[in-house]
C-alpha cells in the first residue's frame, strides 16, 4: 500500500463529517460541513496529495483545513518527526477542525485561525509543502513566497489544479476543479 493510501486508510472521512453527514461518507462529492464550506471530493483530495508528494519528517502548511481532514491526512503522512499546520479563516471550522484532528492522536499537527488579510503563514515559513483547498483567481505570489528551497505548493486557481515547484517555481497544470473561493 503506497502512502497516500494508507493515510486514508487511517483517517475515517466519516470521523471529520458533522454527525448529520456522516451517513454520506463514502460519497466522491463534497460534502457540507458549516459556515458555507465543504468537506473535499475524496478524489480531488487523494489527487492533490499526491502532486504534493509529501514525505515524512517534512514542515507542511494546509491553507483553509476546513474539518481538519486534510491536516490529519497530511499529518500521517509526515509522521512524528514532521509538523503540519492548519489555517482556517471561519471560527466554527477552526473549532470543528481541531476537535476532529485532536481525536486523531496526530499531536504533530494542529490547526488555528487564520490572520485576515494575511495568505498562509508567512512567519512560519518556509515550508516543505504547502496544500490549499480554496481558489484564487490567481496564483498568490505571498504563498508561493513561503516555499523552501526544494518546495512544492498545490492550489487550484481558476479552476485549474497547479503545482508549483521550487527550485525555479515551476508550474505545471493538472486538470480542472471547483473550490470555494479563497479569501
Amino acid at each position: 500500500m503506497d502512502a497516500v493510501t494508507a493515510a486514508f486508510a487511517a483517517t475515517p472521512r466519516r470521523d471529520f463529517l458533522p454527525p448529520g453527514a456522516r451517513a454520506q461518507e463514502a460519497y466522491d462529492g463534497p460534502l457540507r460541513i458549516a459556515a458555507g464550506q465543504t468537506n473535499s471530493q475524496p478524489a480531488t483530495v487523494e489527487a492533490m496529495l499526491r502532486l504534493l508528494d509529501v514525505r515524512a519528517g517534512q514542515r507542511v502548511l494546509d491553507v483553509g483545513s476546513g474539518s481538519g481532514w486534510t491536516t490529519a491526512l497530511l499529518a500521517h503522512l509526515v509522521g512524528p518527526a514532521g509538523s503540519v499546520l492548519g489555517v482556517e479563516l471561519e471560527p466554527e471550522l477552526v473549532a470543528f477542525g481541531a476537535t476532529n484532528l485532536a481525536r486523531s492522536d496526530r499531536p504533530w499537527a494542529s490547526i488555528r485561525a487564520a490572520a485576515p488579510g494575511v495568505l498562509g503563514d508567512p512567519d512560519g515559513a518556509p515550508y516543505d509543502r504547502v496544500l490549499v483547498s480554496a481558489e484564487p483567481d490567481e496564483l498568490p505570489e505571498a504563498l508561493v513566497d513561503q516555499l523552501g528551497d526544494d518546495g512544492v505548493l498545490v492550489i487550484p486557481v481558476a479552476g485549474t489544479m497547479l503545482r508549483v515547484a521550487n527550485p525555479g517555481r515551476a508550474v505545471t497544470e493538472h486538470g480542472r476543479y471547483r473550490f470555494v473561493p479563497l479569501r
